[in-house]
């Protein structure tokens, strides 16, 4: 049997209409969709949008407006021109303003993954647990310009997150696997006795994190936040024979 609350092409919710027959589409996205899709039969798309796609250009406009405008500048008109496309191109490839930003959230917490791990298993020493502990840490900071966009923009959407529920449970993962990991980097690199790896994960993951912060409002040089990180490592780590 259908289910006639849901959206027959996007699966979202359908809100009742106060008067006449139950709407079958959440919006008149959806439904010019469904309308062209009844004219051209849809071609299967695939499991994942092309890195150099329409939906990858117009993730990175709102990275940009994000960045360096805020995220409440992010509108549907605002995003299409700063992707150089129209509006309804917009509203072809996402849902609504909503399920963009979301899908555009997510995409950067992808990319980040990708390109922290790409560094770190180009590191001479990728084998020492030291090292990769250290490296691990390192990729909370925006330590060149790829990653100082990010910062802003991850933290322009945290404020948001805080108040919307959907954007919140992209940052907060089943689990903590950072924290899990730099745990295990700790103990692998030779903890001092007596040492909580778990709590030491989670202070350092939190102080990088706000030293990343002053970096972006240019409180801190990388030089003084590099020479704090050693003292709280050289604190939990033994010294080496």
């Amino acid at each position: 049997m259908r289910d006639e609350t849901r959206c027959r092409v996007c699966r979202g919710p359908v809100r009742p209409s106060a008067r006449g027959r139950r709407p079958i589409y959440c919006s008149r996205a959806c439904q010019a969709r469904a309308y062209r899709s009844r004219k051209n039969p849809p071609v299967p798309a695939p499991a994942a949008p092309e890195p150099t796609g329409r939906r990858r250009q117009i993730a990175e406009a709102v990275w940009r407006i994000a960045a360096e405008r805020g995220l409440q500048m992010a509108t549907v008109r605002e995003i299409a021109a700063e992707a150089g496309v129209s509006p309804r191109v917009v509203q072809y490839h996402f849902t609504d303003k909503h399920h963009l930003l979301v899908t555009a959230l997510q995409m950067l917490h992808r990319e980040n993954e990708h390109r922290a791990q790409e560094r770190i298993a180009a590191l001479r020493d990728a084998s020492d647990p030291r090292v990769l502990l250290r490296a691990t840490l390192e990729e909370l900071l925006p330590l060149d310009d790829r990653r100082r966009t990010s910062l802003r923009v991850m933290t322009a959407y945290y404020a948001r997150s805080l108040t919307d529920p959907a954007l919140a449970a992209v940052f907060l993962h089943e689990g903590s696997p950072l924290e899990e990991l730099v745990a295990a980097l700790i103990t692998a690199a030779g903890a001092r006795p007596s040492t909580d790896a778990a709590r030491e994960a989670d202070l350092l993951i939190g102080g990088v994190t706000g030293l990343g912060l002053d970096l972006l409002h240019r409180r801190r040089t990388r030089a003084d936040v590099r020479r704090t990180l050693d003292y709280h490592l050289n604190r939990i780590l033994a010294e080496q024979p």
